[in-house]
């Protein structure tokens, strides 16, 4: 574009990187004082402005993964332009790919023993995105009586038990799941007891990819590594009591104790008082016609459900390879404790208030959710989604630690933490 110039005016030009750079001098001894100042306001808001546009794009983009429309982007750049970051983070949050993107990429790799992102829509993701759509209190995903399914108006296949096909036709549909779910009482899809019911621990999913087989104490590992950011081998404690270890641990493997002593009770005293939380709960499918369990569901075993193998309600597996060391713990109930109380493992934060001890998942849910490392587990996780990088310097512990804080303060709500967390990263 091209301005002539008044009198009092002068211009040269500069050529840098390939670009013709254009300086105009502005002689202000022939200006009023008034226009100037009207010239000066006029360069300070649109510095201020090409600066503001840039943040809510890049903050859009942290957010969403996509570019912002042109009325998003200029409303989150008002909102920044007045200090309001993180109401502009909450605009950005109501673009669909935040939950038909981001969430299901966060979510997706907790419902595998792969950590597939790419792994697809099932109960347990599709109930992560909904708990965090509705701001709901995040514990509640571990002990809630709750399941996220797409609305009837949608026309999909009705959900089953037995297979994924409803998932697998939201996301192949391409439906909008910031507003296509719908929150049910899993209790009234699955069969369980409300009281039996744990939010995704007790979702297909998570049956089919932590109860498969086995003896249930990848459930554990699993949570673990997924919603406390911790993995059994730093939670290893020899100091603990070994009275709860099952059968199938021998105490000589290899016939060499010292390899129980120093290395397999470390793991063991603390994981098997807490897996027998699940001992009621199988994934059930047809080994021989559908040896990867596709079509198969969890079950529970009812007050008047006794196992043919165990005499009592506790599931076979609990009693796999009990001549191992026959002398070890055999489990009759799902009675849990929480040996981690104790020793070491107490820098995970449990919850005073509680007993550390119950019965059944629902309430070792509620053990978990309440700790503080929970808590802080969902923080490094939407950080790590959202800044994409793990937290490495004091500034990003210091967030870390501040956004805990936050999170909890606000009725554990995850849209807060991303809010929070994409307002920190939003100058990188």
């Amino acid at each position: 574009m091209e301005m002539s110039l008044p009198s009092n005016k002068t211009s040269n030009t500069t050529s840098k990187n390939g670009f013709n750079i254009h300086f105009i001098k502005v002689n202000t001894r022939n200006i009023s004082p008034y226009l100037l100042f009207l010239f000066l306001c006029l360069i300070i808001s649109f510095n201020v402005s090409a600066s503001s546009l840039e943040q809510a794009k890049r903050l859009h983009d942290r957010i969403t993964g996509v570019p912002p429309s042109v009325t998003t982007l200029i409303d989150m750049s008002d909102l920044i332009a007045q200090g309001k970051v993180t109401e502009a983070a909450y605009l950005a949050m109501q673009s669909p790919e935040f939950y038909s993107t981001t969430l299901k990429v966060f979510a997706s790799p907790w419902t595998n023993k792969d950590q597939d992102i790419f792994f697809p829509l099932n109960d347990y993701s599709a109930t992560i995105i909904g708990a965090v759509r509705d701001d709901l209190d995040f514990r509640q995903i571990l002990q809630a009586d709750i399941t996220y399914v797409g609305k009837n108006e949608l026309n999909l296949p009705a959900y089953s038990k037995n297979n994924n096909d409803h998932y697998q036709a939201l996301e192949s549909n391409f439906i909008n799941l910031a507003d296509g779910l719908v929150q049910v009482s899993q209790s009234s899809l699955n069969g369980l007891p409300a009281e039996a019911t744990a939010g995704i621990l007790t979702s297909r999913a998570a049956a089919k990819a932590f109860f498969y087989l086995g003896t249930n104490r990848a459930m554990l590992r699993f949570t673990l590594i997924n919603h406390l950011c911790t993995d059994l081998e730093p939670l290893k404690d020899n100091t603990l009591p070994t009275d709860r270890i099952r059968q199938d641990v021998s105490r000589s493997p290899g016939g060499d104790s010292r390899l129980f002593i120093n290395n397999c009770s470390g793991c063991h005293t603390g994981m098997d008082p807490l897996a027998q939380a699940f001992a009621y709960y199988d994934y059930q499918f047809d080994t021989e016609n559908d040896p990867q369990g596709e079509n198969g569901e969890i079950t529970y075993n009812q007050s008047a459900d006794i196992d043919a193998a165990t005499g009592t309600r506790v599931k076979a597996k609990y009693h796999n390879n009990a001549s191992s060391f026959p002398f070890g713990f055999v489990t009759k109930n799902d009675d849990w404790q929480n040996y981690w109380r104790e020793g070491i493992n107490q820098k995970l934060g449990w919850d005073s208030n509680l007993t550390g001890q119950g019965s059944g998942m629902k309430s070792l849910g509620q053990e978990l959710a309440n700790s503080e490392a929970f808590a802080q587990c969902q923080v490094k996780k939407v950080f790590k989604a959202v800044c994409l990088r793990d937290a490495e310097s004091t500034a990003d512990l210091t967030q870390i630690k501040t956004t805990t804080t936050s999170f909890k303060q606000h009725s554990y709500q995850l849209k807060q933490v991303f809010a929070e967390v994409a307002a920190y990263c939003m100058g990188e």
